[in-house]
């Protein structure tokens, strides 16, 4: 029975490979045992054993193709189907030893895709690499090279020492316009001294022809400068008054008391909080001065200088306050009565510069537009008045400025009756405040203006002398970096004019530096008109030389 079962029993060699079934007898045995002479028991249990196939599923058998089919039960009739371990031989064990090839399969696969992956990096990295190679090669070719930077330093350096050539030594650094002002600046003191001596009479006619040139110059820089904010402070209010007063009002002796207390009270003081100053090349600086100082010289002429017949005729209002009876409804001169009638323009030029500037322009002001009180709280912030305003609330800033400020015009007006009455008392008055008009534009032409010029001339010895302890700010240290002609830099350097001292390429060592004279502003040295030097071009020439 043996013998039998194994004649019968599909024979499947070691290492033959198949579709995914076992390999098969030929058809005439197959014919032979479908027949009904092997219609035993156990024959039919030996021919209905099942085979390893493709349907055989992985938990149940092992077969030599890994895919399967079929449901769960299919599996169960498998199962079922198994035979006993008894009955199993040796070559349905033999049959499963193809699972190492297709492990193997496996592991050639995964080494596929690794390689696929190690080509993939290689790829990327020589692309990456290839790309920094272009962005340091093209970063190589746009970087100057040592003698391009030399050249660009030497070309600041000329500039920066042929503007200072011009503004020491070269007068032509003032503009036309300023020259101007500076002649007409000086003029106008010579010609309002001489008329308020000579000819007093005239003065306010003095004062109204500059009002008219200066105030539509004024109006038309400040509009484009973005200042005309500034137009609506009371100093141009209280020469508006002034005009109407002179002109078109001269018999109103309340007009002339407002604007004789303001003119002489807070205008005037305004000199010296403002700090208006006497600098006839800004006209600018002129014109502020102007309208301060002039209002307060015109009155003190009309006032105390002009003839009384004629006053009398011209100014009455001021001919009857000044000659008034003590205690008569005409007599004007005295504190309260000033103080009244300078308090109500006062108010009406506040009430209306807090309407029409504070509130309705506020949106602009805080995005950047000046006014007095800005400009005010930021002059004076580190001061205790400054400190005192700004530790109020936000909404609170600008009443306390206005309340400050009133009680400010106050002060100064509450001296007023003093001036009027008295011509010496007013002459040293405005002796004072044109004095401190004089210091101030003194301290801008000794302290500003030297000092501006002192301080670019520290900024270009820094830069020479960080040039020179420092020449590694450069591509390459200029001592290091040989030149075509057998020249280094430190040679070429040491023979520019534009070394303020010897040069020695000294490895290792500080460079010892002197700029006690600087080539460009020695008076030996060979500049031409223009402040350019033009001993550079032998240098350039010997260079194009030994590079040709």
């Amino acid at each position: 029975m043996d013998e039998e079962t194994n004649s019968t029993t599909p024979i499947s060699t070691p290492g033959t490979r198949s579709s995914g079934n076992v390999d098969r007898l030929p058809a005439a045995a197959e014919a032979d045992l479908a027949s009904p002479l092997s219609s035993s028991p156990l024959d039919a249990e030996i021919l209905d054993s099942p085979t390893l196939s493709a349907t055989t599923p992985k938990s149940h058998r092992l077969s030599r193709n890994p895919s399967f089919s079929g449901s769960s039960s299919t599996y169960q009739d498998d199962w079922d189907t198994l035979p006993p371990l008894d009955r199993l031989t040796v070559l349905d064990l033999l049959d499963n030893f193809a699972l190492p090839q297709q492990l193997e399969k496996l592991q050639r696969g995964i080494s596929a895709q690794t390689d696929k992956v190690r080509r993939s990096r290689d790829a990327f990295k020589s692309k990456t690499q290839l790309a920094r190679d272009r962005m340091v090669e093209e970063w190589r070719r746009r970087v100057p090279s040592a003698d391009e930077q030399l050249e660009r330093y030497r070309k600041r350096m000329r500039e920066r020492v042929e503007k200072l050539g011009k503004q020491w030594n070269n007068t032509k650094a003032i503009s036309l316009r300023e020259k101007i002002s500076f002649i007409c600046g000086v003029m106008n003191i010579f010609a309002s001294g001489y008329l308020m001596g000579g000819f007093p009479e005239w003065f306010h006619i003095w004062y109204t022809v500059q009002l008219i040139y200066f105030m539509p110059i004024r109006i038309f820089t400040y509009k484009r400068r973005g200042m005309h904010y500034f137009l609506a402070d009371l100093c141009y209010f209280v020469n508006v008054l002034l005009f109407l007063s002179l002109w078109a009002f001269p018999q109103s002796k309340r007009l002339f008391t407002a604007a004789y207390c303001l003119s002489y009270g807070n205008n005037a003081v305004a000199i010296i909080m403002w700090r208006n100053s006497l600098v006839f090349h800004s006209f600018d600086k002129v014109t502020s001065l102007f309208i301060h100082i002039m209002p307060c010289a015109t009155l003190h002429c009309v006032v105390h200088l002009y003839p009384p017949a004629e006053q009398m005729i011209r100014f009455p209002a001021i001919y009857a306050i000044k000659y008034s009876v003590p205690g008569s409804p005409t007599a004007y001169a005295n504190v309260f009565s000033m103080l009244a009638w300078s308090t109500l323009p006062y108010a009406i030029w506040q009430l209306s510069y807090y309407f029409f500037i504070t509130v309705r322009r506020r949106d602009k002001i805080a995005a950047g537009r000046l006014t007095s009180f800005t400009w005010l709280r930021r002059s004076y912030a580190k001061t205790w008045i400054g400190k005192f305003v700004l530790a109020r609330p936000a909404a609170l800033q600008e009443p306390t400025f206005m309340i400050i400020q009133y009680f400010y015009a106050v002060l100064t007006i509450l001296p007023c009756p003093l001036w009027f009455l008295s011509r010496w008392a007013s002459t040293v008055f405005l002796l004072v405040v044109f004095g401190w008009s004089i210091y101030n534009g003194a301290t801008f032409y000794i302290d500003v203006f030297g000092k501006r010029f002192q301080k670019e001339l520290e900024a270009m010895r820094a830069d020479v002398i960080k040039w020179q302890s420092n020449p590694e700010t450069l591509l390459q240290s200029p001592h290091m970096t040989p030149v075509q002609g057998g020249t280094s830099l430190d040679a070429q350097l040491a023979a520019s004019p534009l070394a303020p001292s010897p040069m020695r390429p000294t490895a290792g060592k500080d460079r010892t530096t002197s700029l006690d004279h600087i080539p460009m502003l020695d008076e030996t040295s060979k500049v031409s008109a223009t402040g350019v030097d033009r001993g550079d071009e032998g240098v350039a020439r010997e260079r194009k030389v030994g590079e040709d």
